[in-house]
């Protein structure tokens, strides 16, 4: 039951935004009472935070479980790390959408962001990778690489069809430029 009220919040959170998406259509939509969602959840902003953050902890875990277990090197292993984040980026760009927005409108309600801990972890040890490749004093510090690198590809996966008018260019040459891009700005410190 607990998994199936996460999943209609998160859904209606997705549809509705924050201000728009009301407990009463969350137990619908998992088939429960409103009592039972807040026998789980002491409040709307709770459970925001528990059907936002609970799913997204899990995928960027297990993204990075992934990712860390093919380390390799080179352009091609970091071209394909890069793809899948756009892909995993791209299967979510609603959930961050609707935390961009509720962030935006109800601050409140998206505290905690940092209790990310999958996201943290990415960025822990994506620092920690460019740190041994790159030694002490790299030309961008590695807490800021990997938080450009991960903005850049969040921001043409959120905002692509601003970005890339129809006809412009194909899901893969915009795929391609995005990780030419984002592994050039790596390089900044060094040779990938």
């Amino acid at each position: 039951m607990a998994d199936r009220i996460l999943e209609a919040a998160a859904e209606e959170f997705e549809q509705s935004g924050y201000a728009g998406a009301t407990t009463a259509a969350i137990a619908r939509r998992a088939g429960v009472t409103e009592a039972q969602i807040f026998r789980l959840h002491a409040s709307k902003q709770a459970l925001f935070r528990a059907a936002i953050f609970t799913p997204l902890n899990r995928h960027f875990a297990d993204f990075q479980a992934r990712s860390a277990s093919d380390p390799g090197k080179g352009r091609d292993v970091a071209a394909a790390y890069i793809g899948e984040l756009q892909e995993f980026m791209a299967r979510h760009a609603r959930m961050f959408l609707s935390l961009l927005v509720t962030n935006a409108y109800s601050p409140e309600a998206s505290a905690g962001i940092d209790a990310l801990d999958g996201l943290q972890d990415y960025f822990r040890q994506g620092e920690a990778m460019s740190q041994r490749r790159l030694g002490e004093n790299p030309p961008v510090a590695p807490e800021l690489m990997v938080r450009i690198a991960f903005a850049a590809v969040l921001a043409n996966q959120m905002f692509r069809e601003w970005l890339f008018p129809a006809g412009m260019a194909t899901d893969d040459e915009i795929r391609d430029a995005i990780a030419a891009f984002v592994i050039q700005g790596i390089e900044a410190n060094g040779p990938v």
